[in-house]
C-alpha cells in the first residue's frame, strides 16, 4: 500500500516546476521563490487529508503558493533594477553603488534552459522587473489572467473576491505595463538560430575587448545594468566604451561561458586570479534580438554559478568560445 508522504509527493512534485515560475513572478527572487514553494508544500502536506477536491489538485496549490507570496510582499520591499531608479550615466565617471536598503531583482538561473522555457508562460527579466512595480493584488491578477490564462471567475475564487473587482485590477495592471516601453522582442520566447552565432561573436568581442566588433553587435538603443551598482548605461557608444575601457581595463582578462538564465541566453565571465586559474565574475543575461543585442543585464553575484551548472574556475588555458560559424557546418 502506498504510503501517505509518497503518494502526496507522487501528486504534487509534477507542480514545483510551475509554481517555482509563479512565485518568482510574483517575487522577484529566485531564492524568496524557492522559500515560498517550500512553505506551499508544507502548508499542501499539513492539510491534504482535508483537501475536498472542490478544484483541481494544482488550483488549490496555485491558491496556497500565492496567498503566501501576498503575504511575503506584505513584509518586503519592491525589488527593481538600476534603470528603474534614475536616468543612464556616464561611462567616465565613477560607479554608484546602491546601499543595503536597495532589493535587486534577482535572476533565474537554470542549468537545463528548457526547464523553464517549457513552462507556460515567460520569466523573461523585462518582465519579471516590470511586474514588481504592480501592487501586489494588481500583481497576481495579471500573472493569472494574462501569463497563465486563468478565467476571471476561477482567479476571483482563488483571490475570494468578486469578478469585477478582478476585471478592475487587470485593467489597471495592463495599463500600467503599456507605459513601461515593453515590446514583443523582450518578452518572445527565444528561437531565433541565429542566436548562438550573436552570442558567440559578442562573447569574443568582450573577451578581446574589440570596440569596432561590440559595436556592430550592439543594437544603437542597447542598455547595461549592473547590480548591485545604481550606475547604468544607454547607447551603443557608452556600453561599448564602458566595457572596453572601464571592465576589461579594471578586471580582465576573461573567459567566458554561455549559460541561460530567466528562460534566456547569458554569459558567464570569469576573470584571471594571481593563482593563474579563472573565476567568477558576473553572470551577464542578454535580450538577443535579429539586429544585435539590445539588453545586457550582469549581475555580480557569484552565488548565481552553481545553481547555472556552471564550474567553480577554469584553467589558464581553457579556450574561448569556438568561431560562429551558420547552423549545420
Amino acid at each position: 500500500m502506498t504510503q501517505p508522504v509518497e503518494e502526496f509527493s507522487r501528486l504534487t512534485e509534477p507542480y514545483r516546476r510551475e509554481l517555482l515560475a509563479h512565485c518568482y513572478r510574483m517575487l522577484g527572487s529566485a531564492h524568496d521563490a524557492q522559500d515560498v514553494v517550500q512553505e506551499t508544500y508544507v502548508r499542501a502536506w499539513r492539510g491534504f487529508d482535508s483537501f475536498e477536491g472542490r478544484s483541481s489538485l494544482r488550483v488549490w496549490l496555485y491558491r496556497i503558493a500565492t496567498h503566501a507570496c501576498l503575504t511575503a510582499l506584505e513584509h518586503s520591499s519592491r525589488r527593481v533594477l538600476p534603470a528603474g531608479l534614475g536616468p543612464a550615466g556616464d561611462p567616465e565617471q565613477p560607479l554608484s553603488v546602491a546601499g543595503p536598503d536597495v532589493a535587486w531583482v534577482q535572476p533565474l538561473p537554470s542549468p537545463d534552459p528548457a526547464a523553464i522555457v517549457a513552462t507556460r508562460s515567460s520569466v523573461r527579466l523585462a518582465l519579471v522587473a516590470a511586474l514588481q512595480y504592480l501592487p501586489a493584488k494588481q500583481r497576481a491578477v495579471l500573472i493569472l489572467r494574462d501569463v497563465l490564462a486563468w478565467h476571471a471567475a476561477e482567479v476571483a475564487d482563488l483571490l475570494d473576491t468578486s469578478v469585477d473587482a478582478v476585471n478592475s485590477a487587470l485593467a489597471r495592471a495592463r495599463a500600467h505595463l503599456a507605459r513601461t516601453g515593453l515590446t514583443e522582442e523582450m518578452l518572445a520566447e527565444p528561437a531565433n538560430p541565429g542566436d548562438r552565432i550573436l552570442l558567440n561573436r559578442y562573447a569574443r568581442a568582450f573577451e578581446n575587448a574589440d570596440t569596432e566588433e561590440l559595436l556592430r553587435v550592439l543594437r544603437d538603443d542597447v542598455t547595461m545594468e549592473m547590480p548591485p551598482h545604481l550606475t547604468w548605461f544607454a547607447g551603443n557608444e557608452a556600453v561599448t566604451r564602458f566595457l572596453t575601457t572601464t571592465v576589461v581595463d579594471c578586471a580582465g582578462p576573461f573567459r567566458t561561458l554561455p549559460a541561460a538564465a530567466n528562460g534566456q541566453p547569458a554569459l558567464a565571465t570569469y576573470t584571471r586570479g594571481a593563482d593563474g586559474r579563472y573565476h567568477p565574475h558576473g553572470l551577464q543575461i542578454l535580450t538577443l534580438t535579429r539586429t544585435g543585442v539590445s539588453r545586457i543585464v550582469s549581475f555580480h553575484d557569484r552565488s548565481l554559478f552553481e545553481p547555472s551548472g556552471l564550474p567553480p574556475h577554469l584553467d589558464e588555458t581553457a579556450p574561448a568560445l569556438r568561431p560562429a560559424t551558420a547552423p549545420g557546418r
